[in-house]
């Protein structure tokens, strides 16, 4: 029974899919269902928060000393999900009153304060707690039970598809989160890397940081590593290709300095004022270069080769031969310390580093400097 909701993203139509906190519910509603009546349920069906409605056919199901057990497999679409394809199970039994909600095999603990849920709870999220309990209440009303109910959520392969996920960064261990708002996959959503990454932020807010480091990804945070140059004991969080999402947060949670270090690649795009670094949204890395050496006194012939550069380090080989690395990096890192001020007005302090893999540290901007410096002090 495939599920067939569809969005467009560009001159493509990608099929969504459904979360593992609608899986959750529909299995916990599968089980209380044969648990109350004894007859196994031939579809499970719910309206998704986003009020889209999943229809879905139960892949296990059992029913034994007192536990019934229900199973659904994840589907998400055309999303690149680890979790698609395979199994989230609610076991359900009766209880004097209420309806319990808790973690089983596979399904993550939370160990970190910061998180959607406390420290020792199953990391089973808000929203996906509600469609449970809402699922799960509906066949007590359908049936007429007017007992209680725990319910038990497991994931038996959760704690290896864990591994592939930001979980153990965040302090989730032992398994996967059961997740989502709208109850629906969209795919190629850049909102999940986005939730990701405010979780994170929002965690060094909570253990009472006020200073941040941000950076795209790895290469960054070897850069630190190698050099030095940060105090280690200041929160890192990777932000991919949302460095604008990040600074908004990081305003939002009441940090008062940050800073923003990276590969010259993704960060030039700054100075154009491009706070998505991604290559779809904008790759103007060359035109900047080439903007920025003409003001700076580059040739036409310069200029032209720097528009056919393959990459930024081809760039800076080519101002180290016409002399102008030094005044180009400046103007560019000026353009960048303007725009990353612009993004967060006074709320925020927060400068740039660059660097290279080919060729080291490459600048900071005047801001930078001033928050390296108080750092080294603190």
């Amino acid at each position: 029974m495939a599920f067939e909701y569809y969005i467009r993203s560009g001159q493509k139509k990608l099929r969504c899919g459904y979360t593992t906190g609608t899986c959750a519910a529909l299995a916990a509603a599968g089980a209380a269902r044969l648990l109350l009546t004894g007859a196994p349920p031939e579809t499970l069906r719910l309206v998704t928060p986003k009020g889209v409605a999943v229809e879905v056919e139960p892949a296990e199901w059992a029913l034994e000393d007192g536990a019934a057990r229900c199973a659904v497999y994840k589907d998400g679409g055309d999303d690149a999900d680890v979790t698609t394809g395979h199994l989230v199970v609610a076991t359900v039994t009766k209880t004097a009153s209420g309806i319990a909600i808790d973690g089983g095999k596979g399904v993550g603990r939370v160990t970190k304060p910061g998180l959607d849920q406390p420290v020792g709870a199953a990391a089973i999220n808000r929203v996906p707690r509600q469609m449970i309990a809402s699922a799960v209440q509906a066949v007590c009303e359908d049936t007429g039970y007017e007992g209680g109910l725990s319910v038990v959520i497991s994931v038996p392969d959760g704690e290896e598809l864990a591994r592939r996920t930001f979980n153990p960064s965040l302090g989730i261990e032992g398994g996967i989160s059961i997740l989502g708002t709208s109850g629906i996959v969209e795919p190629m959503s850049a909102q999940a890397i986005v939730d990701t990454i405010a979780v994170e932020i929002h965690q060094a807010a909570v253990s009472g940081a006020k200073r941040l480091l941000l950076t795209p990804g790895n290469y960054g945070l070897d850069f630190l590593q190698e050099t030095a140059l940060i105090p280690a004991d200041i929160p890192r969080v990777k932000f991919s290709n949302f460095v604008g999402e990040a600074l908004d947060i990081a305003v939002s949670e009441g940090f008062h300095t940050a800073l923003v270090v990276g590969h010259i690649g993704k960060l030039v795009k700054l100075a154009g004022g491009v706070m998505n670094t991604h290559s779809k949204w904008a790759d103007c890395r060359m035109e900047l270069f080439c903007a920025h050496a003409a003001v700076c006194g580059g040739s036409a012939a310069l200029c032209r080769n720097l528009m056919e550069a393959a990459t930024t380090d081809a760039c800076i080989a080519l101002l180290d031969e016409a002399g102008l690395r030094e005044s180009v990096l400046e103007s560019l890192l000026a353009a960048i310390q303007k725009h990353l001020d612009r993004r967060v007005g006074d709320k925020l302090r927060v400068g740039a580093v660059l660097f290279s893999n080919e060729y080291g540290l490459l600048g900071q901007t005047e801001t930078a400097k001033i928050i390296m410096e108080q750092w080294r002090k603190l």
